[in-house]
């Protein structure tokens, strides 16, 4: 069953007549429309549109999977459609200003909805599963040209464009994200972006980066050394990637989100490091760089296969730096592929 007349048909159980998709990437999920931040659909339980303006008439009309409505004032016409009928909304992504609006033009205020697709969209079917495959290689590619690129003196904004520009050069759509680019002092930032500071001997170099292909993202952290580390850096690395590897081996179904966070923490409280692993485990990844499930210590998801995560241990030690090596996996039905394939050991350049 599509996930169009799956959610179609959650509507009485919704106590909805009608559901109005807001999300971008739910957007995108169900009509197959690429500029979903400019649209919205439509459910009703017997039929739904995609909404968007004049701008992308041809555009709609060449992509999305369901009839297309062009208007530039949609909500009276939602207003419209729905009638007297109550109206289920996104409530993560719809605005205070557009809920008051769609009221107005309501036999009453919408019901707000949480995490309409958030089950759904977890398990990746063979077509997302190969997007998430060509996204990981073409990052895996762009990582082995900036091992050729990077150099003493080089900034860190120079590495980012030189990423981007690899990723797209191979086939990416588009970065996944702001390209981290975080060297010497800067890589006690987990999410330290590319800055005009200057690569120097002896650092360690956290590049976290990836490439989208199909709407859907690659996400992979790999740490460089510039010249030699010293031996305190050099066992901030082996410990972070012991953990990684730990957790690379437990993650299969039947693990929950909570679990496999305690593996790697486990390995680096072995190593006293356990108080600078500063964020999660990792996290679910496809049409949007976070999405579920967590994989984190508060959470009770459970994974299945056809979920995507990262795999991202990193430890952070203000006055002396941090690091971060993150792998893509997908869980399979005896354990997980590995979507990122980049070494992992420590590389000097």
């Amino acid at each position: 069953m599509s996930a169009l007349v799956a959610l179609q048909r959650r509507m009485t159980e919704l106590a909805v007549d009608a559901l109005l998709i807001t999300d971008p990437a739910n957007v995108r999920y169900l009509s197959g429309f690429t500029t979903p931040t400019d649209g919205r659909l439509l459910l009703t339980s017997d039929g739904s549109w995609l909404v968007t303006d004049r701008r992308y008439q041809a555009q709609a009309a060449e992509e999305s999977r369901i009839p297309v409505e062009i208007r530039r004032d949609w909500v009276p016409w939602v207003g419209e459609r729905v009638g007297r009928g109550r109206l289920g909304v996104e409530a993560e992504s719809l605005t205070v200003a557009l809920y008051e609006e769609l009221s107005g033009h309501l036999g009453g205020a919408p019901l707000a909805l949480r995490g309409l697709l958030r089950d759904r969209r977890m398990i990746k079917d063979a077509v997302e599963q190969e997007k998430l495959r060509l996204a990981a290689r073409i990052t895996d590619h762009a990582f082995d040209h900036i091992l050729g690129f990077m150099r003493e003196g080089l900034s860190e904004v120079d590495v980012a464009l030189e990423l981007e520009r690899a990723m797209r050069t191979e086939g990416a759509e588009a970065k996944s994200f702001d390209i981290v680019v975080a060297s010497g002092n800067r890589s006690e930032m987990p999410h330290g972006v590319a800055s005009p500071k200057r690569l120097e001997r002896g650092e360690l170099v956290t590049l976290d980066f990836g490439a989208m292909v199909g709407g859907y993202h690659a996400d992979m952290t790999r740490s460089v050394a510039i010249g030699e580390l010293s031996d305190e850096l050099r066992a901030l690395y082996d410990a972070v990637l012991e953990a990684e590897q730990a957790a690379l081996a437990a993650a299969r179904p039947g693990v929950t989100g909570h679990d496999l966070d305690a593996v790697a923490r486990a390995v680096l409280a072995h190593h006293r490091l356990e108080q600078y692993f500063a964020h999660s485990l990792g996290h679910g990844v496809g049409l949007e760089i976070h999405e579920g499930p967590k994989v984190a210590r508060d959470s009770t998801d459970v994974l299945e296969p056809g979920m995507a995560v990262t795999i991202e241990p990193g430890v952070y030690v203000a006055g002396v730096g941090g690091l971060r090596i993150e792998d893509l996996v997908l869980i399979t039905s005896n354990g997980n592929e590995r979507l990122s394939l980049a070494p992992t050991e420590l590389i000097t350049v």
